[in-house]
């Protein structure tokens, strides 16, 4: 067994080894990485051939959590490992996004990359891990990859960039981001931020790279001790040079003509250019053309994406005749819905959503139970992308997990815009109507409206935008495009999608399809992409300029009680008998749950009458009995000696049979008290020791002469 290891050291002293040859040894490639305890296994399995007709890359990555690795058992009736949770599914996406251009643009064989946490110490986060053992096993297998790459997560913590911080640290930071990059390029960058500079954003960056340089050196050194420099040799294109040309030659005039053409309407676009491959297609011999077809399909394909970025390039045409830095026609409204709690419409060009936002209660709190992670959730954002907002004609067939990362992304970049301790959980959905270009950004900006439409009172409004770029000659010769259509985003060099409010920004995502990209292509990017946010900042202020005064009457009303500890059970009560009575007679909702200094009672209902009978039953449960105050009580049961009696909601105490009246009783069948009836006490004392209530209703009568007599014996009211 010929087992290799390498040893990466970070600036803090903490250390990552990688190991190869000792685990699964039948994959192309396999590596376990591990830090302090935290332990992941990287694999890469490719296929030798790819399968016929394929022109794309068929890449699969998967991250999963083992509940094992953390000494837990998932719960659920099977107890075992279920779907792959959002937090799988986003760490798989980071890694994808970073491998995937770094194929090379003829390999189409079926590759497979598993990520698995087999050991996790509750302290380092396994997901800045994830990227570098797939990248590792890559290294040490024989399929052809141009990179290594790693990723790593960077926060700001009290000023400091710290690079892989712990779970306990990023918990203090105001910027966590996760960057992949090669030993020359940064490759995609995510995260989230509490209003940071550009340049400081920037910086960030900058910190990651270098660290990932390090990680990229040692891959290198593993693939060199290994023996896998040289990588299998494949064919999995056929060509035909001939017919490239003569497609080349009798195509990209005309497509170059539509291109500068400006055509503003996406579908008629579409036509155009497919008009002109149909009459190239004409001109073939019918089984020649049939026989070629896909051949045909790849060159047009090239020949109308050159078209487009040499029309930009050098004529300064975009496809539907905006300058670089022009953001679309704009137009939004709120309260679009009546049925919603919050709702908006936000149009850009050709990309729609309609959003809404729905208020609960505690209740309604997502339970979070993952691996590592356990917890609630209290603001939920869900994107929706249908397909006929492209115009297919196809099922939806639930949510992927491109959706998860839309909408994950948009909710990093509304969250810390909520207000501090906000008693409602909100639940934001965009439902995308139409797309060409950026719907997540589009999903940020209706967020926006719909919550102030909600009555939310965000602290600031934020706005969201797509960059793209077009570039060549490693970036010598580039140009920044500022809201980028869908095919923009498709034949273009850059996906780099940026939020944020007047102030900073707040969430980011880019990803970077060519190699050479400059931190000074990344800065004009950054600064056109703020001119762009404030220019659609404008556009939603317009709209709505601050969020509505009250919530809509069909929301709930929340009321917060914070109570000492010892008064939790008595709300409760036996067996939940007072709270769940409180709900059955007032119509509200009411949730309680301890905390650490005391309890926090949530008291909700959709109309102020229930809300307010609700909160006055629970403040008299946790009023203080006060002595020498005089309460309307309810008799509660007739005993031999006196009357048990409810003065206070929960609170119950004894009227004895000898303070009923001034005058002397002998049984209480001499009274015309009863169950159910009500008589007003006066709170005499209170037992220090024991806790009972002294109560008096004769205290509460005119005290007779000593001479007076009289039989008749006191009446409730």
């Amino acid at each position: 067994m010929n087992v290799v290891t390498k040893t990466i050291t970070l600036g803090d002293g903490r250390t990552i080894t990688i190991e190869t040859g000792k685990l699964a040894k039948q994959a192309d490639g396999a590596v376990m990485v591990r830090m302090g305890n935290t332990m992941l296994l990287g694999t890469v399995c490719s296929a030798k051939d790819a399968t016929p007709g394929t022109d794309f890359m068929p890449l699969s990555v998967d991250y999963k959590e083992k509940f094992a690795s953390a000494g837990r058992l998932p719960g659920g009736f099977t107890r075992r490992e279920g779907r792959p949770s959002d937090y799988e599914i986003l760490t798989s996406r980071l890694v994808d996004r970073a491998l995937r251009p770094l194929f090379p643009d003829d390999f189409h064989a079926d590759t497979f990359v598993n990520v698995t946490l087999f050991s996790a110490d509750g302290e380092d986060m396994p997901d800045a891990l994830a990227g570098l053992a797939a990248s590792a096993a890559l290294a040490v297998s024989d399929i052809p990859f141009n990179g290594p790459i790693s990723e790593v997560r960077v926060a700001r913590i009290d000023g400091k960039f710290v690079v892989n911080p712990t779970f306990s640290q990023l918990a203090k930071a105001d910027m966590d981001i996760m960057v992949a990059a090669t030993i020359d390029n940064i490759m995609m960058v995510e995260g989230e931020m509490k209003e940071v500079s550009e340049d400081e954003l920037l910086d960030a960056m900058k910190v990651a790279h270098e660290s990932i340089k390090v990680h990229c050196q040692v891959q290198l050194e593993l693939m060199e001790a290994v023996g896998k420099t040289v990588k299998r040799t494949y064919c999995h294109e056929d060509n035909d040079e001939d017919l490239k040309k003569d497609v080349w030659a009798k195509t990209y005039d005309k497509a170059y003509v539509l291109a500068t053409a400006c055509n503003t309407d996406k579908h008629s676009r579409e036509d155009n250019f497919n008009a002109v491959k149909a009459e190239y297609i004409a001109t073939l011999d019918s089984e020649v053309a049939a026989e070629k077809k896909a051949l045909i399909d790849r060159y047009y394909h090239a020949v109308e994406k050159e078209a487009m970025r040499r029309s930009i390039l050098d004529e300064g045409k975009r496809l539907d005749g905006r300058k670089t830095t022009e953001i679309r026609p704009i137009w939004s409204e709120v309260g679009y819905l009546p049925g919603p709690h919050g709702s908006a419409v936000f149009t850009r060009g050709e990309t729609q959503s309609i959003t809404t936002v729905t208020l609960g209660t505690k209740m309604d709190e997502k339970l979070v139970d993952e691996a590592l992670i356990q917890g609630k959730e209290r603001f939920l954002l869900h994107y929706n992308f249908p397909p006929f907002s492209t115009g297919e004609a196809r099922a939806s067939r639930g949510t992927g997990r491109r959706e998860i990362g839309h909408g994950n992304l948009a909710l990093r970049a509304l969250k810390t815009m909520l207000p501090d301790n906000y008693p409602y959980v909100v639940r934001v959905v965009s439902d995308i109507l139409e797309s060409n270009g950026s719907s997540s950004m589009a999903t940020v900006c209706a967020g926006t409206l719909a919550l102030m439409d909600a009555g939310v009172k965000i602290k600031k409004p934020v706005s969201g935008i797509a960059m793209g770029l077009i570039s060549e000659n490693k970036g010598k010769n580039f140009a920044v495009l500022s809201d980028i259509l869908g095919d923009e985003d498709h034949l273009g060099d850059m996906d780099f999608k940026v939020t944020g409010t007047k102030d900073g920004i707040t969430a980011t995502q880019m990803d970077i399809k060519v190699d050479g990209l400059s931190f000074e292509i990344l800065e004009k990017a950054l600064k056109q992409a703020k001119d762009g946010r404030m220019h659609i900042l404008g556009k939603i202020l317009e709209t709505i300029a601050e969020p509505r005064e009250d919530l809509k009457p069909n929301a709930p009303r929340i009321v917060v009680i914070m109570i000492p500890k010892e008064f939790i059970g008595a709300i409760i009560g036996p067996g939940g008998k007072i709270i769940q009575g409180i709900q059955a007679e007032t119509g509200a909702t009411v949730a309680i749950e301890e905390i650490e200094d005391g309890g926090r009672v949530e008291i909700a209902a959709t109309n102020k009458e229930s809300l307010d009978a609700a909160v006055s039953r629970i403040k008299g449960i946790v009023a203080i009995p006060e002595v020498g105050e005089v309460y309307p009580s309810k008799v509660k049961s007739i005993m031999a000696y006196g009357a048990f009696v409810e003065f206070m909601p929960g609170k119950e105490g004894l009227l004895h049979i000898s303070e009923i009246d001034w005058k002397r009783i002998e049984k209480m069948e001499d009274t015309d008290i009863k169950e159910g009836d009500m008589i007003d006490v006066k709170l005499l004392d209170v037992d220090k020791k024991t806790g009972k209530y002294k109560l008096s209703h004769k205290a509460l009568l005119p005290r007779p002469p000593k001479e007076e007599n009289t039989n008749e014996a006191p009446k409730a009211k």
